[in-house]
């Protein structure tokens, strides 16, 4: 694997020097920062489709179950969910592989056109099914979308101004964290659920007239315009498919709590095992130095942490009585202190110190989640759960945004698309597999079935028994420490 070679050094000696990026295109004014002239469109622009699908999280998130409820498809209420992730995770691979052969501007036009698609066609159904089939249709787009920003930041960025860029996107995630529940509420409570759905698309028109002009500019056509342009790699996209579909039966099994769900659950490992070594680079299941240990360090920190912080809520709610509102306001400060760890990590000074960066916000992260069952004792208070969420996310946000950032320091830019891909599959794919073995053990333990969380939640019941919480956190606490030693290793030697 090339690395990018950074020119701080050179940059630094020619303030007037033209950086030329690898993949041919003339950046002029090489110091200038995210929001210099030659930056400022592309910038404003993909910043605000990470806001768009921020916003879309949190406010979809919020009317989800009004809908499932006049729909009458509480049943399927997990396929919502599941079917945006799974089609993602074939659209991901399809991305890396379109942006690496043409560049990012397809891909990423035609991930917001369908992703504003399946928010319009989720709005209008009539039946649960077609509300589903809308979900799959975003997850397409989210998961175009987001590898092909990774291959924007690859081409159209110097390496020095790539940490910034990461944290901003990381920033772009605080305030729709808060206003998007709120905002979605209301409009939920006084128009109705379909409004959420109908009226984010109409937020699709700015990005898409301020980013895409920027990147046909910056960062269009192949990594190397003199190459012939190679034929999509078709081994690659059937075992796209096969990591889609394993993770759905997975998800499926994890559902069906009957002795039938094993057949499902064998498929789906079945097909997950050879897609997932076949899609990550060689030697990410050991840990190997340099890229594949970023790549396993990125799917450990997101998937123990996810995994944790949806439990909280609920033993928050069982536990210690707390109304679900004020369960999820305990959580509010950490998207001011995942930004702020982003943003700490962009700093040119602690450069040289990010591997120990890392490894110090693994550890905030496994404390924080060994921290927060305390809160099932009586005489904790409950505000302990806030101050350790918020700590742990300061973790995340370091940890996170430097795995972006060492990814694209060891790709080649031809390679860039594949490795993002990689990355976010490792992320997305670790969520539901430390999710499905955290709710496996929880339910194991008498605390109900996974499907049943949301509904729990909304009732307040407390019937969930308290060791069945640290059965979950525990461990994830654990795996999280694994990510501390695997982040000494994101540093080839």
């Amino acid at each position: 694997m090339t690395a990018l070679e950074p020119r701080d050094a050179e940059v630094s000696a020619r303030p007037e020097a033209i950086d030329v990026e690898p993949h041919g295109t003339a950046v002029v004014g090489a110091m200038e920062g995210v929001l210099g002239r030659t930056y400022r469109a592309l910038s404003v622009g993909i910043v605000s489709v990470v806001f768009l699908i921020a916003f879309e999280a949190t406010a979809v998130g919020t009317a989800m179950p009004v809908a499932a409820r006049e729909l009458h498809g509480i049943p399927l209420y997990a396929f919502a969910f599941s079917a945006y992730f799974t089609t993602s995770l074939f659209a991901m691979v399809l991305s890396g592989q379109w942006a690496d052969r043409r560049g990012p501007l397809g891909p990423l036009a035609a991930g917001i056109s369908a992703f504003g698609a399946g928010l319009l066609l989720s709005g209008t159904a009539g039946t649960m099914w077609m509300f589903i089939a809308g979900r799959a249709v975003q997850g397409l787009g989210g998961g175009l979308v987001i590898v092909a920003l990774y291959v924007v930041i690859s081409r159209a960025y110097p390496e020095h101004l790539r940490p910034a860029i990461l944290a901003a996107f990381a920033a772009s995630w605080v305030i729709p964290s808060v206003v998007g529940p709120l905002a979605s509420g209301s409009v939920t409570e006084h128009l109705g659920w379909r409004w959420v759905f109908v009226g984010i698309p109409v937020l699709v028109v700015f990005p898409l007239v301020l980013a895409l002009p920027a990147i046909r500019r910056m960062a269009s056509g192949p990594a190397d315009p003199a190459a012939p342009v190679e034929p999509f790699d078709r081994r690659r996209i059937v075992l796209a498919l096969g990591i889609s579909l394993g993770a759905g039966l997975l998800q499926y099994a994890g559902q069906e709590r009957n002795w039938f769900s094993l057949l499902p659950l064998v498929a789906g490992f079945a097909l997950l095992v050879p897609a997932v070594r076949g899609l990550l680079p060689r030697g990410t299941g050991r840990a190997a130095r340099g890229l594949p240990s970023v790549v396993l360090l990125r799917g450990v920190a997101a998937g123990s942490f996810i995994a944790a912080e949806s439990f909280v809520p609920l033993m928050l709610v069982t536990q210690r009585g707390l109304s679900p509102t004020m369960a999820g306001l305990s959580l509010a400060a950490g998207g001011g202190t995942w930004a702020l760890g982003s943003f700490l990590q962009s700093r040119p000074r602690l450069e040289p110190h990010r591997e120990r960066l890392m490894v110090g916000g693994m550890v905030l992260v496994a404390a924080a989640i060994a921290a927060a069952p305390a809160v099932l004792i009586e005489e904790v208070p409950v505000w302990t759960v806030a101050v350790a969420w918020a700590v742990g996310c300061l973790g995340m946000g370091t940890v996170i945004a430097s795995t972006s950032v060492l990814l694209l320091k060891l790709s080649a830019p031809h390679e860039a698309g594949a490795n993002s891909a990689a990355l976010q599959i490792s992320d997305g794919l670790s969520n539901a597999l430390l999710l499905a073995a955290g709710g496996a053990a929880f339910g194991a333990l008498g605390g109900g079935a996974v499907g049943a969380v949301h509904e729990a939640v909304e009732a307040g019941s407390s019937g969930s028994h308290p060791g069945a919480f640290a059965v979950v956190f525990l461990p994830m606490a654990g795996v999280a420490l694994v990510g501390a030693w695997v982040a000494t290793r994101v540093r080839e030697r």
